[in-house]
């Protein structure tokens, strides 16, 4: 666990910065709003910008694990949460990882899902705002020019893949409400409220064994509290400890193979019916959802929520009525659980539902982190 009070870099001035920009991003104005807002920002800060603009799924996953990343000081991500989840897993196939993860990343709010932006916003004591406000507070951090480490999560399917993470794993009706609703990415942020409405006409029970190592299962204590005033920036990635050659990607330390058994001091749900099962490590799963207001850009900690079968829509409603401000937990809610993680495990019964990560869907198969 890291010292509680995160030391932070600074980016040098003048500063070269890789723009990396999905102008299909949710209600497709990206492009228009770093013209509009982001551009004179980054100027008058000494800020000089290289813009890539994607044409396609994975361009950004390609450019920043092929290219000679060195002549830029850091990597700017204007886009939803899914481009960023594509730069972070393309540094990660780099035979030079450890060093490309170095390089210090931004997220500028572009998307429909601006989860991490969101979060980052909250970490620096700003008021809760979103659209062009929220790209503005994001902007002005950049400009400030401070960044600090960030937790990545590894995740591993019974199928072979692993994805770095840095947001959240989800299965059940989070999962279903992000993906139902791509279809209407025009409406912005305000698609999310159609499909929960949606989800919630026909809501479903998914089965399934989750398994969780505990945080005060490990040595030592939980993290210490964080000023959540401290300054903060959009963040690097600390290095995991103890690779096997260089080039090789971090070992999953705390986690064993999937087809065998969870370790003994592991906690083994008792229930197998849930309406939802979401990890998240940033405090925000949405602009308007504040899922897990203890969280921290740094804290070694996965936040997991599940949502046990036999919830009423009505209370699964006031739930999520109540997430918009973070309240969510003091309703005492017995169907929703809550509990800081270092490791989880899930395994459906039956391959049924969507699984997303960081907003993007997976194929239902057992999978760990």
């Amino acid at each position: 666990l890291s010292p509680p009070g995160d030391s932070y870099g600074v980016l040098p001035r003048p500063c070269h910065a890789l723009v990396l920009l999905n102008p299909q991003s949710g209600s497709g104005r990206a492009l228009d709003d770093f013209q509009a807002v982001v551009q004179s920002m980054l100027a008058e800060a000494d800020i000089a910008t290289t813009v890539f603009v994607t044409e396609r799924p994975h361009h950004a996953h390609e450019k920043v694990r092929d290219e000679d990343l060195s002549q830029w000081d850091t990597l700017v991500v204007m886009s939803g949460d899914g481009l960023l989840f594509e730069v972070v897993n393309g540094l990660m196939e780099r035979p030079d990882w450890k060093e490309a993860m170095k390089k210090p990343l931004c997220i500028l709010p572009g998307g429909s899902g601006n989860a991490l932006a969101a979060s980052i916003n909250y970490y620096a004591g700003y008021d809760h705002v979103a659209k062009k406000k929220l790209l503005t507070n994001c902007t002005f951090i950049l400009c400030k020019g401070l960044y600090t480490q960030m937790d990545l999560v590894s995740l591993s399917t019974a199928s072979g893949k692993r994805f770095f993470s840095f947001l959240g794993f989800g299965w059940g009706f989070i999962s279903d409400v992000d993906i139902d609703s791509e279809k209407y990415r025009w409406l912005g942020s305000a698609r999310f409220t159609l499909g929960t409405l949606q989800c919630l006409a026909k809501l479903r029970v998914y089965q399934g064994r989750l398994s969780y190592l505990p945080m005060a299962t490990e040595q030592g204590s939980s993290p210490a509290p964080r000023d959540p005033h401290g300054p903060v920036t959009n963040g690097h990635i600390p290095q995991p400890a103890g690779t096997d050659a260089p080039g090789s990607p971090p070992p999953d330390s705390l986690l064993v193979p999937l087809g065998q058994p969870v370790p003994a001091h592991w906690t083994v749900v008792p229930e197998e019916e849930f309406v939802l099962v979401y990890a998240i490590y940033q405090s925000h799963l949405g602009t308007n959802l504040l899922m897990a207001p203890a969280a921290r850009l740094h804290d070694g900690c996965i936040h997991l929520f599940y949502m046990k079968a036999g919830i009423s829509r009505v209370t699964l409603l006031k739930l999520f009525l109540a997430m918009s401000r973070g309240t969510h937990l003091d309703l005492n809610c017995p169907h929703l659980c809550y509990v800081p993680v270092r490791a989880f495990r899930l395994e459906p019964r039956v391959a049924a539902g969507i699984m997303t990560v960081d907003g993007e869907a997976l194929a239902c198969e057992p999978v760990q982190g």
